[in-house]
């Protein structure tokens, strides 16, 4: 099991250039995985090693790490923030989530709110969606003309190498559920009177144009993957491998960077506490 874990990386990548189709990607697959308990384990040993890293990454503070999280609506996005991340210190990791803008944020470009909370050297930055709604949203419901969010790729893969030009590290997951899994978890928000809270009857209009959503993303795929800024597509019907698969890119992401603790101040090896 621990062979095809370590080729998640690899297997879930968007492969540069290639044209994706998310009807052909099945939303349940869960690349040979079955054991669920085991899953369970190697998760627990994920999140204990991302705390590892996390504390190198802080040492070395020459680069930070930005993990941006896309899905559609019950997505399992929170979850899977709240599962994974369970190992990180919280004064070194931020969660950011991008609702619609405020009167102040469009004023300026639609990169201003985003540019404003990316991390500092040595964080972690999560963002819970992000620029990429103004490829997607305003698309599919016409809020701003074809030819400016068609701009917008090439700006966002110019923003997103500045970034990682000045010591950035990008991630980005796209959470990938089924139409009828998402109706499935929608339907449990209704039924459950303690998830009412997280409904939004939008969540219902938005199904309406789950085809739209699609194309677009499928944009997004093959206009804005790049080496720096790679996107992975996780298989996220399964919460249980959604959580493992996530979990196995960002330590496997963060070993490759081989990070250093910065050499002592003079004298610190020699000096003792009397």
């Amino acid at each position: 099991m621990g062979g095809k874990v370590d080729k998640l990386i690899e297997r879930l990548a968007v492969k540069p250039g290639k044209r994706i189709r998310l009807k052909n990607i099945d939303a349940s697959d869960t690349s040979g995985l079955k054991d669920k308990e085991e899953a369970a384990e190697l998760l627990a040993k994920n999140t204990t090693r991302m705390g590892e890293l996390q504390h190198l990454l802080y040492a070395e503070n020459t680069r930070s790490l930005l993990i941006i999280f896309q899905a559609m609506d019950s997505g399992g996005k929170d979850g899977t923030i709240r599962h994974v991340m369970t190992g990180v210190n919280p004064q070194g990791c931020r969660v950011v989530s991008f609702k619609a803008p405020s009167a102040e944020e469009l004023d300026y470009g639609f990169l201003w709110r985003i540019h404003r909370a990316i991390p500092p050297k040595g964080e972690i930055g999560i963002f819970n969606r992000s620029h990429y709604e103004d490829v997607l949203v305003v698309r599919v419901h016409n809020i701003v003309p074809k030819k400016i969010w068609q701009a917008r790729y090439e700006q966002i893969n110019a923003f997103e190498k500045l970034l990682c030009d000045s010591g950035m590290v990008i991630i980005k997951f796209f959470l990938h559920i089924s139409k009828d899994e998402q109706k499935q978890r929608l339907q449990e928000r209704l039924d459950d009177p303690s998830k009412h809270w997280k409904f939004d009857p939008s969540d219902l209009s938005e199904r309406e144009h789950w085809d739209d959503y699609m194309e677009a993303y499928e944009d997004v795929f093959e206009k804005c993957n790049t080496k720096c800024a790679p996107w992975y597509i996780i298989p996220a019907n399964k919460k249980w491998f959604r959580n493992l698969a996530v979990s196995q890119i960002i330590v496997e992401t963060l070993e490759s960077l081989d990070m250093q603790y910065p050499e002592p101040k003079n004298g610190v090896a020699s000096l003792k506490v009397d």
